[in-house]
């Protein structure tokens, strides 16, 4: 049978994979199960993975250039998510390694997790709940209203397109700002970054983290939004200057931010930021529902299908250079 690696922690399995995905899996090969609490370092992956034709992987597995180096037997290396900065797709394109990774099945929740943070923004509900339910602050709470409010959203991927109709029927004046993305549709506006950032009254950022827009949102971003305005991070902490944002934050250059993702491990926000009375933080949970889980877990699941077949599985980034096809 073919030997599979899937290398979730038990944690990780029962939070991002799920029981019906590994039941699945195991009827299609011999599966090894990562027992560790803590993610495989490169290392231990090499060693975990001895003899295994399959590795399923977390986001947080990395594997750089030595694991491919290492391990004659692999011949395809599927990710468990979107995110495959932390593999060196050069090197396993050089060893003849096929990568994969998952499609975005997680655009409706975290679409609502953008809506709910627009909200407590708006209304203060997380900072008037904790004062209220200890103290029965008599704070009248002045909020703002969502209808009629501008939007803005950098980045024009699968979230964005699910997410920018739904703030346009609440009455919304919604922008978007992507130099490689047509906006056809006429609810919403496509703008500069620049007159996104001096217009809106919420920034969403869900920008593809690359080079390109590492650090998207310095200190001179910050200082183009208004002084009322907020700012959202769904996408990831690589987007965003730290500092630059915990000064906007404490200065009052922006009202408040709300984020998912950071810099610190598993790209959960930075407990600095975090800790703002301005600031709602979440672990990284933008993502984490069943329908979303599962979605992208048995989309590793047909790819394995397809590997046992002898077929080019969907989603692979690098089919041109599959060279173990057949085995070392």
């Amino acid at each position: 049978m073919t030997k599979i690696l899937l290398t979730h922690t038990p944690q990780m399995r029962r939070g991002y994979y799920g029981d019906r995905a590994v039941a699945a899996l195991e009827k299609l090969g011999d599966v090894s199960l990562h027992e560790g609490e803590e993610a495989l370092d490169p290392a231990a992956l090499v060693a975990a993975a001895e003899g295994v034709e399959i590795i399923v992987s977390d986001r947080m597995t990395a594997a750089p250039a030595a694991v491919f180096d290492a391990l004659p037997s692999l011949k395809a290396f599927l990710r468990c998510a979107v995110d495959i900065r932390n593999i060196d797709v050069a090197a396993a394109s050089r060893a003849g390694v096929l990568i994969t990774h998952a499609t975005p099945g997680f655009a409706p929740a975290v679409s609502e997790l953008a809506i709910g943070f627009m909200v407590d923004l708006a209304r203060g509900v997380s900072r008037l709940s904790s004062t209220y339910r200890p103290g029965m602050s008599d704070e009248l709470g002045m909020g703002r209203q969502l209808s009629g409010s501008v939007a803005g959203i950098i980045g024009y991927g699968a979230i964005a397109r699910h997410l920018a109709p739904i703030l346009a029927a609440m009455g919304m004046e919604v922008l978007i700002s992507d130099p490689y993305a047509s906006v056809e549709d006429a609810r919403f506006k496509q703008v500069s970054l620049e007159d996104l950032l001096g217009k809106s009254d919420f920034v969403i950022c869900l920008a593809v983290a690359t080079e390109e827009t590492e650090n998207l949102m310095d200190e001179a971003a910050f200082a183009r939004m208004k002084n009322h305005a907020f700012f959202i991070n769904l996408s990831r902490g690589n987007l965003v200057d730290e500092a630059a944002l915990h000064t906007a934050l404490i200065g009052n250059v922006i009202a408040g931010a709300a984020m998912d993702v950071g810099r610190a491990p598993d790209q959960m926000p930075s407990p600095d930021l975090a800790a703002l009375p301005n600031v709602i933080a979440t672990p990284h949970i933008g993502g984490l529902v069943p329908e979303a889980i599962e979605h992208q877990a048995f989309d590793t699941v047909a790819q394995v299908t397809a590997l046992v077949a002898g077929e080019v599985p969907p989603h692979a980034v690098n089919a041109d250079s599959w060279t173990r096809r057949t085995g070392p």
